[in-house]
C-alpha cells in the first residue's frame, strides 16, 4: 500500500478532525491551563501559575463551598433518578394496560413538557406557581387560610421545588424508553405468570424489572449524566442574576457559574470545571465496564 493510500483516509477526516479539536479539545486544554494560573478580575493580563493550588483549595479546604456543592449534587442525582425511575416505571406499566382507552392521547399529553423548551417551563413554574404573592400553590393555601410559603427562598424547599420541575422535564423521556422496553416483552411469560398467581410486584421484579434492564440501562445512564450536571433548572429557579431568591442550594456547575461569572475568579473556577470533567469521564469510563461485562453475561 503506497503512502498516498494511507494518508487519503487521513486526509478525509482532517477538516472534521480540525473542527472537533477548535471546538472540543483546544477549550479543555485552556481551561486545564488556566485552572493552574490565579487569573481573576485583578490580574486579567498579568496572571502567573499557581501550580495545583486552586486544586487543593477546592477539595481540602471546605469553606471554598465545592465539598458542600458535590455532596448536594450527588443527592440531588440519586434523588431525582430514584423518584425518575420510580414514576416513569409505574406511569409506563399503567399506560400498558391492554384495556386501557385513549392510550395514545395519555401518551401524547405525557410528552408535551418535554416538547416545550426548558427555559419557558422553567420561569413558568417559577411565576405561575412558586411565586410567593401571584403563584398557584400558595393561591390554593390561601383558601384554606394558611400563610403564604416562600418556596425558593430556603435551602430544603428550593431543593425540592428544583427536583419537582426536574421530574416535571425529565420524566417523559424515561416515561418514553421504559414504555418501549415493556412492550417488547413477550407477552406469554405474564400469562405464564398469572396462571401460577403472580402478583403485579412479583411479576415486575422477578420478570419486567431483570427483562427491560438491559434495553433501559443507557438511557438511566444518560439521565443521570444530564441529572448531575443540571444547571439550568437550579439556576433559573433559585440562582438567576439579579432575582435571586435567597437559597443557597448549589450544584457544582451553578457553583463553578458563580465563581467564573459572578466573583470572577477564573482559574478557581476553571479547576472546578476541570475536577467535574474528571468525574464525568470516570463515571462514563466505570459505566461502559460495566455494560461490556453485562452484554458479555448476557451473551454466555
Amino acid at each position: 500500500m503506497s503512502n498516498r493510500t494511507k494518508l487519503y483516509p487521513w486526509a478525509c477526516v482532517l477538516p472534521a478532525l480540525s473542527i472537533i479539536g477548535l471546538i472540543v479539545v483546544f477549550p479543555i486544554i485552556y481551561t486545564g491551563y488556566i485552572s493552574l494560573t490565579n487569573m481573576n478580575i485583578f490580574n486579567w493580563f498579568d496572571f502567573r501559575i499557581i501550580g495545583f493550588r486552586n486544586y487543593a483549595r477546592a477539595l481540602n479546604v471546605f469553606d471554598t463551598g465545592f465539598m458542600r456543592a458535590l455532596g448536594m449534587t450527588i443527592l440531588w442525582t440519586i434523588i431525582n433518578m430514584i423518584f425518575q425511575l420510580s414514576i416513569a416505571f409505574i406511569m409506563a406499566s399503567l399506560l400498558n394496560i391492554q384495556k386501557l382507552k385513549f392510550r395514545k392521547v395519555y401518551k401524547t399529553i405525557l410528552m408535551f413538557p418535554w416538547a416545550m423548551p426548558g427555559y419557558v417551563s422553567i420561569l413558568l413554574w417559577r411565576n405561575g406557581i412558586f411565586n410567593t404573592q401571584f403563584g398557584l400553590l400558595n393561591q390554593w393555601l390561601d383558601r384554606f387560610g394558611i400563610e403564604p410559603v416562600r418556596w425558593l427562598a430556603s435551602d430544603f424547599s428550593a431543593f425540592v421545588s428544583c427536583m419537582v420541575v426536574n421530574l416535571w422535564l425529565a420524566l417523559p423521556f424515561m416515561i418514553m424508553i421504559i414504555d418501549g422496553a415493556l412492550q417488547s416483552i413477550d407477552k406469554s411469560y405474564y400469562e405464564s405468570a398469572l396462571i401460577e398467581g403472580a402478583s403485579w410486584f412479583t411479576r415486575s421484579v422477578q420478570l419486567t424489572i431483570p427483562a427491560i434492564k438491559p434495553i433501559i440501562t443507557p438511557a438511566v445512564i444518560i439521565t443521570i449524566f444530564t441529572t448531575f450536571k443540571q444547571f439550568d433548572v437550579v439556576f433559573l429557579l433559585t440562582q438567576q442574576v439579579g432575582a435571586k431568591t435567597g437559597s443557597n442550594f448549589h450544584t457544582v456547575l451553578t457553583y463553578a457559574y458563580e465563581n467564573a461569572f459572578v466573583t470572577n475568579n477564573f482559574g478557581f473556577s476553571s479547576a472546578i470545571s476541570i475536577l467535574i470533567f474528571l468525574m464525568l469521564i470516570g463515571f462514563a469510563r466505570v459505566s461502559s465496564i460495566k455494560i461490556r461485562r453485562g452484554n458479555n453475561a448476557t451473551n454466555y
